[in-house]
């Protein structure tokens, strides 16, 4: 078991295969287990690294909130002793601090893929927003059957904090948020990668490609105004299943190699 210390947290870490370090990191109240499909597929060419978070499957938790931005530092403590930089995928909560860590600490990232995220919390479907507000802990419970549940009470170093994850969980998700400007100056390339029936909205994918200046010209029989952002949308999948996926791995590596 590998861990790296940063912030005064000790990560977690799984390795697979070697080459150019590509860090994995996961969705809310998952662990770096939700990549097991993904890790090998993608190891091919690269050492992949996938993260457990703060408070996250066998990583500890700490006397503080979850704050997306907090964790990007994190990631940036553990990357600069995993080599210094790492291309980076993000999936949901992963997805945000992944872009949060690509803002605050550029240096760190080479490529970003992020997988299912907004840039603000307005550019989720209603009823997923509604879904985050109803959320309290009391669903600690509720959860605790689940995949996630399981894979905590097995391995955490501390499996009787899971109503604190859950806790901490539904706190961070009600926070509002808008990182549209910054955006505009996201300086690693980038792909986006969305389900067919993703919890954020059409419009808002649209949006967040734009500004990255995807879709707003066409890019030429030659190809010469091709952005170098790119944008994926995975059919018959959704926000909670994208990653299963057996088209996500050839996306990314794609996108990797060009």
């Amino acid at each position: 078991m590998s861990y790296a210390d940063s912030n005064g947290i000790a990560f977690y870490y799984d390795e697979h295969g070697e080459g150019a370090p590509l860090v994995l990191l996961h969705g809310g109240i998952g662990s770096g287990q939700m990549f097991a499909s993904l890790a090998p597929a993608l190891a091919n060419r690269r050492r992949v690294i996938a993260i457990d978070l703060q408070g996250h499957g066998r990583t500890a938790d700490v006397d503080r909130p979850f704050d997306v931005a907090a964790m990007a530092d994190d990631v940036a403590g553990v990357i600069e002793q995993l080599g210094g930089t790492a291309d980076l995928l993000g999936y949901s909560l992963g997805g945000a601090v992944g872009l949060r860590l690509a803002l605050q600490h550029p240096e760190r990232v080479n490529d970003l893929i992020l997988v299912s995220i907004a840039i603000k919390r307005s550019g989720n479907h209603a009823e997923a927003i509604a879904a985050m507000d109803a959320m309290t802990p009391a669903a600690a419970e509720f959860i605790k059957p689940s995949p996630p549940g399981q894979f905590y009470a097995a391995n955490a170093p501390q499996p009787e904090a899971w109503e604190t994850l859950i806790a901490k969980t539904s706190d961070a998700i009600k926070h509002d948020y808008d990182w549209t400007d910054e955006v505009r100056g996201l300086r690693p390339r980038t792909l986006l990668v969305f389900a067919d029936a993703d919890s954020v909205r059409p419009a808002h994918i649209v949006e967040f490609y734009g500004l990255l200046g995807g879709g707003l010209a066409d890019a030429g029989w030659d190809g010469s105004n091709q952005p170098a952002n790119q944008l994926a949308i995975i059919p018959g999948r959704t926000h909670y299943d994208i990653l299963d996926s057996a088209l996500l791995a050839p996306v990314v590596e794609a996108f990797l190699l060009r």
